[in-house]
């Protein structure tokens, strides 16, 4: 466990890892913190189809080691740990790892990635990986020709609804709201698709199944005096209720937008303090991809190395 490096990297999802190949390769000799969950969201992901080179389909946890291997090749140094608190008032910038030990780094490389909010239901944990997902784009081509349902009233859950009504036979959009929060496009759009059916006023308050998801269990006007209890078949279940980027510990530094995710000084990875990077899902509300983050990893280190030649460190 060194005390002072040239390049730290907080995270270690495709962003991380990938970051952690380029910073090795460049000789930043990196140190990568793995976080809360070593791997990131993709470990909980059980079969990756989109990820470029990978023709027969790859397990999240799996890929996520041959990325690790890989940063290790070239000399990253793997630890585990998370970052608990920043000092980026003067530099060398300043890291505390598990609320004890402190780190000096010329720069840092943000990867923490965010985490899909879910409903708090335990079936969303029982069927995890068997029917739940947080992740239409990932996970929609394994529902083709079936029934899923999407939770959500907002922009998010609209695209999402309408990507899988590409793919499914039906998508119910189970809406606690009378109405939809999203806009009026997106409004529009869901409304007129003939595959989607929305569900105003409707709770998700349980999932059956005997092996995965088979169906929902919901209540219509919850709490009201008509409350109805009803069950609708699916095979899916999708989450769209939003994620929450991992920034609690930056947010007295680092520039975040209204809903957290940290503000980059696009095309390059830069944030508001000198030699300090984000990349991946942290930095990136829209996309939300395996490919997209390692592709911003390999950015943020190469901002990294220019970074530290610039400044002859």
């Amino acid at each position: 466990m060194r005390d002072k490096v040239r390049c730290l990297i907080l995270g270690s999802g495709p962003a991380g890892y990938t970051a952690a190949i380029y910073a090795a390769r460049a000789n930043l000799e990196p140190v990568l913190y793995e976080g809360m969950e070593p791997g990131g969201q993709l470990t909980t992901t059980t079969e990756v189809e989109n990820f470029p080179g990978y023709p027969e389909g790859v397990t999240g946890p799996q890929m996520m080691e041959d990325l690790k291997k890989q940063a290790e090749r070239y000399g990253t140094e793997v630890l585990s740990g998370r970052g608990t608190a920043v000092d980026f008032s003067t530099h060398p910038l300043k890291v505390t790892i598990d609320d004890e030990h402190v780190i000096e780094a010329d720069t840092v490389i943000i990867s923490t990635g965010a985490t899909a909010k879910y409903l708090g239901l335990e079936d969303e944990t029982k069927y995890s990986g068997q029917g739940v997902s947080a992740c239409a784009t990932c996970d929609g081509f394994f529902y083709r020709k079936k029934k899923v349902a999407v939770v959500g009233g907002g922009d998010t859950a609209c695209e999402e609804a309408t990507y899988l009504s590409g793919l499914a036979d039906k998508v119910y959009m189970i809406v606690r709201k009378p109405y939809l929060r999203a806009s009026e496009i997106m409004k529009e759009r869901v409304m007129n698709n003939p595959k989607i059916e929305i569900l105003f006023e409707h709770n998700a308050v349980g999932l059956f199944g005997n092996n995965g998801v088979e169906g929902a269990h919901l209540i219509k006007r919850m709490g009201e005096q008509d409350e109805e209890k009803i069950d609708i078949a699916i095979d899916g279940f999708f989450l769209a209720i939003g994620h929450k980027p991992n920034t609690e510990i930056f947010k007295n530094y680092i520039e975040l937008d209204n809903i957290g995710y940290i503000k980059t000084e696009h095309p390059s990875t830069r944030t508001n303090i000198e030699g300090v990077f984000a990349c991946g899902d942290v930095a990136d509300p829209i996309y939300r991809q395996a490919v997209t983050a390692a592709g911003t990893g390999c950015r943020a280190a190469m901002d990294a190395e220019r970074y530290l030649s610039e400044k002859g460190l």
